[in-house]
C-alpha cells in the first residue's frame, strides 16, 4: 500500500513504520493516524511480521503532538469524533497480536506521547521528552492519554503531568516506568531491532497470548486470571507448543510457525 505520511520497511521479520513529516516534527494529522493504523492492521492480517517498530523521521521528534491547524476550528461534535476515531486506531495498536515497540527519538508530546503509550514497549533516546501539554490549548488528551498515563506511571504523577503540562526527560521517564530503556540516539534503532529479533525467535501465538492476557487485567469487562487460564489451556492445542516442547526435550532450537 502507498502512504503519504509514513514510510514502511520490512527488515527480516520486523516491520518498521516511520512517521515521515520531519519538517512538521512529525505532527499527527487525521490521515497520519489512519495510515499508521492501516500499516499495523495489514501486518496483523497478513502475518507478514513478527514485530513492529514505530518511530519518527529525524532526530528531533518521535511525534511532537497533533497538527493543531487541522482542528483549531472544530465544533464539539467534530472534536468528539476526532477523539473517537483516533482512539480506535490506538486501541488497535495496544491490542495488536504483533508486538509494537515505540522507538522514541526526541519529543513525544500530546498525541505522540499517546501513540508511544499505545505501543507495548517504549525505548527512548537520551534526548527524548514526554508530555501531555493539551491544557495549554484549553484541551485534554483525546487519544487515551488520561487512561494509559496513570496505568503506566500511577495516578498521582499522571494528574500532575496532565494539569501542569510539565515534561519528563528520558531518564525521568525511565524512573517512572514510562519507558523500558534509555539509549543514545545512535543506539536507538539498533536496540529496538535487537529486541524485535529476540521476540521473533519466540512462539508467535504465545507472544500474542501474553499481550492479550496482560491487557485483560486493565479491561474492566474481563477477568485477567480467567483469561490467563483460558489462554494457557489453548496453548496446549498449538503446533508451536508441540514444537517447543519437543525441541526442549531433544535439546535443539525450536522452529515456530505461528500455528
Amino acid at each position: 500500500m502507498n502512504y503519504e505520511h509514513i514510510l514502511t520497511e520490512l527488515e527480516n521479520s520486523t516491520l518498521i513504520i516511520t512517521i515521515n513529516r520531519e519538517s512538521k516534527l512529525n505532527a499527527l494529522t487525521y490521515q497520519t493516524i489512519q495510515e499508521v493504523g492501516s500499516a499495523v492492521k495489514e501486518a496483523n492480517e497478513t502475518n507478514s511480521a513478527r514485530c513492529i517498530i514505530i518511530t519518527g523521521a529525524g532526530s528531533k521528534a518521535f511525534v511532537a503532538g497533533a497538527d493543531i491547524s487541522e482542528f483549531a476550528s472544530f465544533s464539539v461534535p467534530e472534536g468528539e469524533k476526532l477523539a473517537r476515531e483516533g482512539q480506535v486506531v490506538f486501541d488497535y495498536i495496544e491490542n495488536s497480536d504483533i508486538p509494537v515497540i515505540a522507538a522514541v527519538n526526541g519529543f513525544a508530546l500530546g498525541g505522540g506521547c499517546e501513540l508511544a503509550m499505545a505501543c507495548h514497549m517504549r525505548v527512548a533516546s537520551d534526548n527524548a521528552k514526554f508530555g501531555q501539554p493539551e491544557v495549554k490549548l484549553g484541551l485534554i488528551p483525546g487519544y487515551g492519554g488520561t487512561q494509559r498515563l496513570p496505568q503506566l506511571i500511577g495516578k498521582n504523577k499522571a494528574i500532575e503531568l496532565l494539569i501542569t503540562a510539565d515534561m519528563l526527560d528520558a531518564n525521568e521517564a525511565l524512573k517512572w516506568g514510562l519507558v523500558n530503556h534509555v539509549v543514545s540516539s545512535d543506539e536507538l534503532m539498533v536496540t529496538c531491532k535487537g529486541m524485535a529479533n529476540k521476540i521473533a525467535k519466540q512462539a508467535p501465538l504465545a507472544v500474542s497470548a501474553c499481550i492479550k492476557t496482560v491487557n485483560s487485567f486493565y479491561n474492566k469487562n474481563e477477568d485477567g486470571f480467567e483469561e490467563e487460564k483460558k489462554m494457557f489451556g489453548e496453548s496446549f492445542g498449538t503446533n508451536d507448543f508441540k514444537e517447543g516442547s519437543q525441541a526442549f526435550l531433544n535439546k535443539r532450537k525450536p522452529e515456530f510457525t505461528g500455528a
